[in-house]
């Protein structure tokens, strides 16, 4: 790529061909022409590729197996209800939300059992989401029927509100 890139005089960097490529994409680009599902990685979480925007964390969403859809559908539209303003990405095949310019503040995943929820800065939230030994992450594990909505909206919301991990 950085040869094609010498031989045809263009300044333009590796980073924002990618960026550029991901930036264009479409919801309709997301879904392959086939109507295959997405592959269902170990613990059955979604292989989605990395993009930034709502249309790669829809596809993620859409691919969700089992009672773990309802579940991620919720968790998004309680972000779309909480934090009007979040960005979001799939890196790592995993949803990630964050506020321009603050970092990224939650993500979560698909496990066989559970949906884990992970707050970057977990111990800046009060009280603290119990799981986690990382030096300032935090998350819950979502099983089957106990979303508790309130009390995850509260720690979106203060989540929200203190800076990030990493650049969003």
């Amino acid at each position: 790529m950085r040869a094609f890139l010498r031989a045809t005089g263009s300044s333009t960097t590796l980073a924002e061909l990618i960026g550029r490529r991901h930036s264009s994409r479409k919801a309709s680009d997301l879904v392959p022409s086939s109507g295959k599902k997405p592959v269902l990685l170990s613990g059955g979480n979604p292989r989605i590729a990395k993009a930034d925007g709502d249309a790669p964390v829809l596809e993620y969403l859409a691919a969700m197996p089992g009672w773990k859809q309802e579940v991620g559908r919720r968790l998004d539209a309680l972000f779309g209800r909480t934090v009007p303003n979040v960005t979001k990405a799939v890196k790592w095949n995993s949803p990630f939300y964050s506020i321009a310019g603050q970092g990224w503040f939650f993500a979560l995943h698909v496990f066989n059992q559970c949906v884990k929820v992970t707050f970057f800065r977990g111990t800046s939230l009060q009280p603290t989401p119990s799981g986690g030994t990382a030096k300032e992450a935090r998350w819950i594990d979502i099983h089957e029927n106990d979303l508790d909505e309130e009390r995850i909206a509260e720690w979106i919301r203060r989540a929200s509100q203190i800076p990030g991990w990493g650049k969003s």
